[in-house]
């Protein structure tokens, strides 16, 4: 079991990398936890077609299960917005918890954490991100 942790530092890079490991670790059925800042009303809107959103304090939370709906829509989508980040999705952070790991992609994307992953999802995070060697910044950690 082991940990890794991501940070896009290349603003150019694309999605690809993003998608394989969603597709990857992510199952229709997970424990799904969406994050956005309140006033992004449309990203809000969506997310809960996944899920009861419920209000923090600058964020709105939504709970639910990870849908196939969803799923296709994270492997599918091309975030346009891209003024501040290179978003990678439109939610400001996804937290996903299954059996195999605990999933995290923060700040659209640009910044993931994997925990409680096996060897092999070492193996594979491995094959995808040495693709984009320059683009991020990485640390595996196993125990």
């Amino acid at each position: 079991m082991g940990t890794i942790s991501l940070q896009m530092i290349d603003n150019s890079v694309s999605s690809l990398w993003w998608k394989a490991l969603v597709k990857h670790f992510i199952r229709v059925g997970d424990s799904l936890e969406i994050r956005c800042w309140k006033e992004e009303s449309a990203e809000i809107q969506q997310a809960s077609l996944y899920g009861d959103p419920v209000e923090d304090r600058n964020e709105v939370s939504v709970k639910g299960s990870v849908s196939k709906e969803l799923l296709d829509e994270l492997l599918s989508e091309e975030v346009s917005d891209k003024s501040i980040y290179n978003k990678m999705t439109k939610y400001f952070t996804i937290n996903i918890e299954n059996e195999k790991c605990f999933f995290c992609s923060a700040h659209y994307g640009t910044e993931m954490y994997l925990e409680r992953v096996s060897d092999e999802d070492i193996i594979f995070f491995e094959s995808v991100a040495n693709q984009y060697v320059d683009c991020f910044s990485v640390s595996i950690g196993k125990e």
